[in-house]
């Protein structure tokens, strides 16, 4: 399969596309024009690119902040602890702006006695998906930035950075935001009613933006045990990190 990946080229500049099995949407490391692989008709979606303003340097700095930050932490975190590996990879996501309108009926039981409600609930949604089939991320940790958003420019990714390409077509991550957006509005619908008898959501979905964001995977030691991070290359915050377990004494 590897092989047969191998051999696509660009339909733009027919250099050879650098894809792993699975990935379905290309971006070539030549000229930077976008595809889907197979597909007779051209890319139609914009594709954007969020600039890395870390380095190893500043990754590391924030990391240890975050370690000095919250009484959950052992106290010794930042100081003990050893960075094991910093990479920066470019995953691929789906920004797709949906509105979401939700009817239901059910019934309220935590007030005496229990009384039939009904409502609406409207929302607009700018709907992240991971274009990974499988992996896991908190996309709901992450948010696109409003600025250092440009045109993607295979240029200005940093050299040496592992670059992936998405596993899923603009339709599939539009049934995917929908399905997660549809499971969020009943979670706000079960704010207002304990127990749901009919519900129903309406979609309106435009455009897809088709976006690589860079992320810092870090790899830490503390006391001979290894903890996975997650920062957003862009703004240098923490995404999400391993806790380790403080051992408490009882006196």
């Amino acid at each position: 399969m590897s092989g047969i990946v191998s051999e696509i080229k660009c339909k733009n500049c027919s250099a050879p596309l650098n894809m792993n099995p699975g990935e379905i949407v290309s971006t070539c490391r030549y000229c930077g024009y976008t595809a889907v692989v197979g597909a007779d008709e051209p890319f139609q979606l914009e594709h954007s690119l969020i600039l890395n303003n870390n380095n190893a340097a500043s990754v590391e700095n924030a990391l240890r902040d975050w370690m000095r930050e919250g009484f959950m932490k052992p106290g010794d975190l930042a100081k003990k602890s050893k960075i094991l590996s910093l990479e920066v990879r470019y995953l691929p996501f789906w920004l797709v702006p949906i509105e979401a309108a939700s009817t239901y009926e059910g019934v309220l039981e935590r007030i005496s006695p229990p009384s039939p409600r009904k409502g609406v609930i409207n929302r607009d949604y700018d709907w992240l998906v991971l274009g990974r089939k499988g992996a896991q991320f908190p996309t709901r940790d992450y948010t696109v930035p409003d600025t250092g958003k440009i045109p993607f420019d295979f240029k200005r990714i940093d050299a040496g950075a592992k670059f992936l390409n998405s596993e899923m077509t603009s339709e599939e991550a539009v049934q995917h935001a929908r399905e997660e957006v549809d499971v969020n509005q009943r979670f706000l619908a079960k704010q207002e009613i304990d127990q749901i008898t009919s519900f129903n959501t309406n979609f309106k979905v435009n455009k897809p933006t088709y976006i690589h964001a860079p992320i810092w995977f870090i790899t830490y030691e503390y006391k001979g045990r290894s903890y996975n991070a997650l920062l957003d290359g862009s703004s240098g915050m923490v995404l999400r990190a391993d806790i380790p377990q403080t051992d408490f004494k009882m006196i």
